[in-house]
């Protein structure tokens, strides 16, 4: 059993704390809005900490699940930030989704003060955090994966440990940029097929066995034809994410140009009042016949 601190109980975080909880591990909980923490902590008896130095000062393990850049520095850096209140040989690892630039910032932080970090951002929604199948994809050092691995375990399906510090943050706007691809496509395929007035089941059960299959089809194809995006990932969260890509890729040289037109479509969704829909709601741009 370790000492465990989680900050950042949303959607995601919550969820992975229970599981963490529920494979026998003492968490301190802390969350910007106490009350979400002080529900969380009830429900599964943990305690709630004052800060995230407070959070922190006692733990062999701190787990991050935030909202961006800046929400990461302030829990970690800022003032009663985690960092400062670490015992050398603490492990910290961030399942936010941020910039590569921040987690090697906060990997050569963490080296300085003689703790071990991992940026490790997910896959897999809230179904998957809910469920403990989540893919992981990690960025740091061997030693620094030999200490989260065993505490990721409690909620995820598949851990690949990518390279070092913001390896797995890099990985993660490649899925990102893989994901709005496919979705842009599919949201093309399903408006055709609705204009060419043929029967969306059959033409389903026809493709979705060969080359075009994929996941978004199989589990969003049916709601999308009935126009429903109530589905976990919202439009605001990957435009973030693809905003990130998009300046990860102006400093590498890569050129994503069905990204950025992915990442202009969202935004017209966005001022469709589309921004907490899931992201099939990219078809929603798309006239209807």
């Amino acid at each position: 059993m370790a000492r465990i601190t989680f900050i950042g109980l949303g959607i995601m975080g919550a969820p992975m704390a229970r599981h963490l909880k529920m494979a026998g591990h003492q968490m301190t909980v802390y969350n910007r809005s106490r009350s979400k923490a002080e529900l969380w902590a009830k429900a599964h008896d943990g305690t709630v900490a004052q800060s995230p130095a407070d959070a922190a000062k006692d733990a062999d393990v701190v787990i991050a699940c935030v909202g961006t850049d800046d929400d990461l520095a302030s829990i970690t850096l800022g003032r009663d930030g985690a960092f400062a209140a670490m015992a050398k040989g603490a492990t910290f690892i961030d399942h936010t989704t941020v910039s590569a630039r921040i987690a090697r910032q906060l990997a050569v932080e963490a080296k300085s003060r003689g703790l071990f970090c991992v940026d490790a951002p997910v896959s897999g929604g809230q179904a998957g955090a809910e469920n403990g199948t989540l893919s992981i994809m990690c960025g740091g050092g061997g030693e620094a994966m030999a200490m989260a691995e065993p505490v990721m375990q409690a909620y995820a399906k598949r851990i690949v440990h990518v390279g070092g510090p913001g390896a797995g943050q890099t990985a993660k706007m490649v899925n990102q940029i893989a994901i709005a691809g496919i979705l842009q496509g599919l949201s093309e395929a399903l408006h055709f097929a609705q204009c060419a007035e043929v029967d969306l089941d059959k033409v389903f059960e026809a493709i979705s066995g060969g080359a075009a299959q994929s996941w978004q089809m199989d589990n969003r194809w049916q709601t999308m034809a009935r126009g429903e995006f109530d589905f976990g990932f919202a439009v605001d969260w990957m435009r973030k994410d693809l905003g990130l890509a998009l300046d990860e890729a102006r400093a590498n040289g890569a050129s994503i140009p069905c990204a950025a037109q992915a990442d202009q479509y969202y935004s017209d969704v966005q001022y469709m009042g589309g921004g907490r829909q899931d992201t099939s709601a990219l078809i929603r741009r798309l006239p209807k016949r």
